[in-house]
């Protein structure tokens, strides 16, 4: 795997829903394609993020560096059009190559994701940025700076790594910065909403561990050979088998209907209460060791029995668990403090959000949800988390990435 930046993931999940493009709001200034909170989100700054959103979305052959992306050009899309022209592979004896109109509808469906992509990295950015403003939590350029240094240091170990990176991904320092920083106040911002969310009574814990007894212990486990027949005569047969010196196994594999304990010879191992039909259940578990008894009737048929072994349960008590089920009430109360906020700061930013018509996303104010499920899938705002171009380019580095856009 390739070093890259990624994306930490703050809390959680990632809403999808289809792209809808309609007019919106004026008030937008004329260079901007998007406005939230009255900050302006700059045509040429979209421009640019399109570029590296189309960089990262480029695919090499195996062996081969990657072709220089072309970034989907509307309303014609010539240069996209000529791009895949060039670089389409030949086709298959006896089929057509695709035609300019198919070519330029695959140009169309690029363009769209890619703006999607890029519009919900954009706004999602300043919706960050702006709830922390209001939170009053700041990250300081030192700490940004000293953790890029220490991802970059990382990832990229030798300073030719980091620059070839830099132009593959057309990503300037400026941007991996400001990704940063992004990641550190979305982790701040989550921080200060679970802080002091997790204040759990001793009442909650003895509560909660009285309904959920079963979960601080182990129940008793018996092994126990069964055979199992249509009548009781056969089963009385069975038991006089036994009784006469047969070994249990032989008679189970010669008698028994059950195909499950048969091939076993009978034996079934590790039987918890509630576990068999309820008539054998309580034969079982009322039963003395090594004694065969029976025969015990069921809907299956009439069971003979002989309990082999047993190991008792064990139950911790509430002094023992306590401390676990504080820990998991606290995360609970914690997620759901953080679950109603991510609710509340996504109508509150998206009602500041006005998109320029052709640039409205889901994250927009304007924005309509369509009434077919026709369309390009696209992606949602993650709260506070931000979103970002497809590709691993963002930071810190972690094992999820952001989303991939779908050629």
């Amino acid at each position: 795997m390739s070093k890259t930046f990624r994306l930490i993931p703050a809390l959680g999940a990632i809403f999808f829903a289809s792209l809808a493009l309609s007019a919106c709001g004026g008030g937008i200034p004329s260079n901007a394609v998007v406005q939230v909170g009255g900050n302006p989100i700059s045509k040429t700054t979209f421009e640019h993020w399109l570029s590296v959103a189309a960089s990262s979305s480029a695919t090499a052959t195996p062996g081969k560096t990657a072709p220089k992306p072309v970034v989907p050009d509307p309303p014609n899309f010539t240069n996209c059009i000529a791009h895949l022209e060039a670089t389409a592979p030949k086709p298959a004896k006896g089929q057509a190559a695709p035609t300019s109109a198919q070519l330029k509808s695959q140009c169309q469906q690029q363009y769209q994701s890619l703006q999607q992509e890029v519009l919900g990295f954009l706004i999602s950015s300043e919706w960050v940025i702006g709830e922390g403003s209001n939170l009053g939590v700041k990250v300081s350029d030192a700490e940004v700076k000293k953790e890029f240094e220490k991802i970059k240091s990382q990832q990229f170990p030798k300073p030719a790594e980091f620059e070839k990176f830099l132009a593959t991904s057309g990503q300037t320092v400026s941007d991996l910065l400001l990704r940063v920083k992004l990641n550190m106040l979305s982790s701040k911002i989550q921080q200060k909403i679970a802080k002091g969310k997790g204040t759990v009574t001793q009442a909650e814990i003895e509560k909660y561990y009285k309904e959920n007894m079963q979960r601080f212990g182990t129940p008793e486990k018996r092994n126990v050979a069964i055979i199992l027949t249509k009548t009781e005569a056969a089963a009385n047969a069975a038991k006089k088998e036994i009784q006469s010196g047969k070994s249990f196994a032989s008679v189970a594999k010669g008698v028994s209907i059950d195909p499950t304990s048969k091939a076993k010879g009978g034996l079934l191992t590790g039987v918890v209460k509630g576990q068999e039909e309820a008539a054998l259940n309580a034969a079982i578990f009322s039963a003395k060791l090594n004694v065969l008894s029976g025969p015990v009737k069921t809907p299956f048929g009439y069971y003979i029995y002989e309990v082999k072994s047993t190991t008792p349960g064990n139950q911790q008590t509430l002094a023992q668990a306590q401390a676990s089920i504080k820990q998991q009430l606290t995360a609970t109360q914690q997620q759901a403090a953080l679950a109603k906020f991510v609710k509340e700061f996504k109508k509150t930013w998206t009602n500041k959000t006005e998109c320029r018509t052709g640039y409205v996303v889901m994250d927009c104010k304007s924005y309509k949800a369509p009434k077919t499920p026709a369309g390009i899938p696209g992606t949602g705002t993650a709260v506070p988390q931000t979103r970002t171009p497809p590709q691993t380019t963002t930071v810190p580095a972690q094992t999820t990435t952001a989303p991939t856009t779908t050629k």
